[in-house]
């Protein structure tokens, strides 16, 4: 047995040296993902998953992924997946912007409303409120809107696009003074917004 275990550990060194080795050189998917190469990142999430099948990790970067790759159907798929191996918040949230982006509004607001219930300060609870008020400009629901609008310019303030959705949610509810403040937030972030200073220029005429 002695002279077994020498043997042993160097086929053990050799195992840790090797996959340290792979580790180092595969593809860090997050990363890819963050720096806008989604094809590259869903790649690479792919092949962790190969390796490493119950990873949630890459089940939820992979979902990011598909989504911006605008693959809605293949994102809410990996999503299930990975949520049938754990139940993670940010796969809940996954699965509101794939239903939402495949039309199923329903579905979407109970996903959204769930990720927000569970986790009320994660890092997409600003992006999950922003679709809310989409979905309720859809259906009619304008003064939901606005506070689903609202409620996601508390965690992200300087996104002009949402304060011209508010302002638009605002002038559907028929509310003319807080949706000129709304457009008007926006061209202060963004001059150029046209879809701003066209709600502006409508909300000014009906106030004089």
């Amino acid at each position: 047995m002695a002279r077994i275990r020498p043997a042993l550990a160097a086929l053990a060194l050799a195992a840790l040296a090797a996959a340290s080795s792979w580790a180092q050189d595969r593809p860090d998917a997050l990363r890819l993902y963050v720096d806008g190469k989604y094809d590259d990142a869903r790649r690479a999430c792919l092949a962790e998953i190969a390796a490493a099948p119950s990873n949630v990790e890459s089940y939820v970067v992979l979902s990011w992924s598909l989504i911006s790759l605008k693959r809605y159907a293949d994102a809410e798929n990996y999503a299930l997946k990975g949520y049938a191996l754990r139940r993670d918040p940010r796969l809940t949230e996954t699965l509101g912007e794939t239903a939402y982006f495949l039309g199923r509004n329903d579905a979407a607001l109970r996903n959204f409303q769930n990720y927000v219930s569970a986790v009320s300060e994660g890092g997409r609870v600003g992006i999950a409120y922003y679709y809310m008020g989409e979905i309720y400009l859809r259906l009619g629901r304008f003064g939901h809107a606005d506070i689903a609008f609202s409620t996601a310019l508390q965690y992200t303030p300087g996104n002009a696009r949402w304060w011209t959705r508010l302002g638009y949610a605002r002038e559907k509810y028929g509310d003319a003074v807080h949706s000129l403040e709304a457009y008007n937030r926006a061209l202060g972030i963004d001059p150029r917004s046209q879809d701003a200073s066209d709600g502006v220029d409508r909300v000014s005429a009906k106030l004089r």
